[in-house]
């Protein structure tokens, strides 16, 4: 039977996690569907020369709301053995919760200020231990806090990526979390696992593991006689039917969260393998357990990708029809003739939404002129512009659309 650190007997469809929705019986892992597979994506990821990979609140805290060295050494134990081949980055989600035991608080807060006081004082004892587990193996950690709005701001995610990058170089342990204690409501990431997929882009990841408490994924409860445990995920289509709930009582994050964090990382062309905490030792040797997301083919540069799925946006381009099909076939600039409609205020270099005449957002790109500018410029073929204005709106090289990565 799979054990916690402390040796308490931990079923792997209970909720200990901050992202479980599925209770049941402890199940022997020679038992259990999820244990025991083989594939050439499962080699990629256990080949992998650069990882993320990302822990739940509950994962590293107690009952009590207090940090638990016990798992924090369980997880860094199997970390560091993986280390011998490859760089890890941390993405680890706690400081909330860290931070509720010290205060006496006996349920997550749901009032911003209360969070974000939560995170100022758990932040420090979540840091505290996880450089105190490391210190065993003589490594160093670094705390590198992040917000929505960073990701948002190009030079803000190339410094982000610099820093993780050097500590990298300097043989420190990345430790990423959200910036709870300065992010507003309005502008967060939402969950650590949406986090971690945009992480494992900005640092090029090679592979993103996802720990939960549940050892896969199933199309409903596991406790279920008839649930279907689901070993691999190749396109959307393999996700008809599956019922994903959402978070526990310390996290924000569920089955539903991880399911959209690794279908953003696979999109981009990151592999996904997504499985319980406690199976940490066998996801980081052979990648055997759980469930594997397959990327897509041809992975988009991290620009691209920073453009579609982190990048602030300052208006938005409607097109026609034709413009729609031009764009969404890739490899085309966008020209001021396709253009129907400007919303917002924004200037050259800016990145915009682009959508279709029936609403619809296809894609995002780097804008080449002024709102202001572009308005006098619509549906105008190029040689009907003065000579200033016959650059594409906006160029292939700096335009991506979604439909390329469904």
């Amino acid at each position: 039977m799979t054990t916690r650190p402390s040796g308490l007997p931990l079923s792997p469809y209970r909720n200990h996690d901050d992202d479980v929705e599925f209770p049941g019986p402890a199940v022997p892992p020679e038992q259990s569907p999820a244990f025991g597979h083989e594939s050439e994506m499962r080699s990629h990821i256990a080949q992998a020369k650069r990882v993320v990979v990302k822990i739940g609140s509950s994962s590293l805290t107690n009952d009590d709301f207090t940090v638990d060295p016990n798992k924090i050494n369980h997880i860094v134990d199997a970390l560091q053995a993986r280390m011998v081949n490859s760089d890890i980055i941390v993405v680890s989600s706690g400081a909330v919760a860290a931070g509720m035991g010290p205060l006496g608080l006996t349920q997550r807060p749901t009032d911003l200020a209360t969070k974000q006081a939560a995170a100022a004082v758990g932040q420090v004892h979540l840091a505290h231990q996880w450089g105190r587990s490391f210190a065993r193996y003589h490594r160093t950690i670094g705390q590198v806090l992040l917000t929505a709005s960073d990701a948002g701001r190009r030079d803000r995610a190339r410094n982000a990526q610099r820093t993780i990058d050097r500590l990298r170089q300097l043989r420190a342990i990345p430790i990423v979390n959200e910036n709870d204690t300065v992010a507003t409501s309005e502008m967060r990431f939402g969950d650590n696992d949406r986090l971690s997929a945009i992480v494992a882009h900005l640092t090029s990841a090679d592979a993103l593991v996802l720990l939960s408490d549940v050892d896969g994924l199933y199309d409903r409860n596991p406790a279920e006689p008839d649930a279907r445990f689901i070993s691999e995920v190749r396109t959307g289509k393999d996700l008809k039917g599956v019922v994903a709930g959402d978070g526990g009582l310390v996290g924000t994050g569920g089955m539903a969260s991880k399911v959209s964090a690794a279908r953003l990382a696979s999109r981009g062309g990151v592999p996904v393998l997504l499985t319980s905490a406690d199976n940490i030792g066998p996801a980081l040797e052979d990648a055997s357990v759980g469930t594997v997301f397959h990327p897509r083919e041809g992975r988009l540069s991290a620009w691209k990708f920073w453009a579609l799925y982190s990048a602030d946006t300052g208006g938005t381009l409607r097109l026609d029809e034709g413009a729609v099909k031009a764009v969404t076939a890739g490899g085309t600039s966008l020209l001021a003739v396709g253009i129907t409609a400007v919303e917002g205020e924004f200037h050259a270099g800016e990145i915009v939404d682009i959508i279709g005449p029936d609403g619809q957002v296809v894609g995002r790109g780097e804008v080449a002129y002024d709102s202001e500018q572009l308005t006098g410029m619509l549906g105008k073929h190029t040689d009907e512009l003065p000579e200033g204005q016959r650059r594409p709106v906006v160029h292939a090289d700096y335009l991506s659309n979604y439909a390329s990565r469904l």
